[in-house]
């Protein structure tokens, strides 16, 4: 799996340069997503829906979003492999409703690299009390896989 995602890495940074479908924040729920093929529409939907769990505090159904695989990856601060690893990351940086906050993803660019294979870029923002850590946001790109479950985040680098 390695090599896998190894050589897709390669590949994403290899691709032709295309100008994706950008969905702004606003336009999330609205004529835009409207717009979208279907593909990319289905992988924005595992994200919009990450979204809606996270601001409800739901930490397991955010981390649904991700391949329950050992090969799973997520780099930030801190690099976790594996989704248990990815798990416990959340689970220790995001103890409770508060330190969770409300998330917002904006300028979400998805990108089918064939039937198996896409990428999304966007960013983050992260609002949170003072007590619950302040604001936060950034920036990522993920690579997700289908699979007989749907789409599924298999390397999240998020900054």
């Amino acid at each position: 799996m390695r090599r896998i995602l190894l050589t897709l890495a390669l590949t994403v940074a290899a691709f032709p340069v295309v100008a994706p479908h950008r969905l702004p924040a606003q336009d999330r729920e609205g004529s835009q997503m409207k717009t979208l093929p279907q593909g990319e529409l289905d992988v924005v939907k595992v994200l919009l829906a990450q979204e809606r769990a996270w601001n409800k505090g739901d930490m397991a159904g955010f981390t649904s979003g991700y391949k329950n695989s050992p090969d799973t990856v997520f780099m930030g601060s801190e690099l976790a492999r594996g989704y248990d690893g990815m798990v416990a990351r959340y689970a220790k940086n995001y103890p409770n409703k508060e330190t969770m906050g409300r998330l917002t993803f904006s300028d979400l660019e998805p990108r089918l690299l064939d039937e198996r294979f896409a990428t999304v870029t966007g960013a983050f923002q992260l609002e949170r009390s003072k007590k619950g850590g302040g604001n936060a946001n950034g920036i990522f790109s993920l690579v997700l896989e289908k699979t007989a479950d749907g789409w599924k985040i298999v390397l999240d680098h998020t900054s």
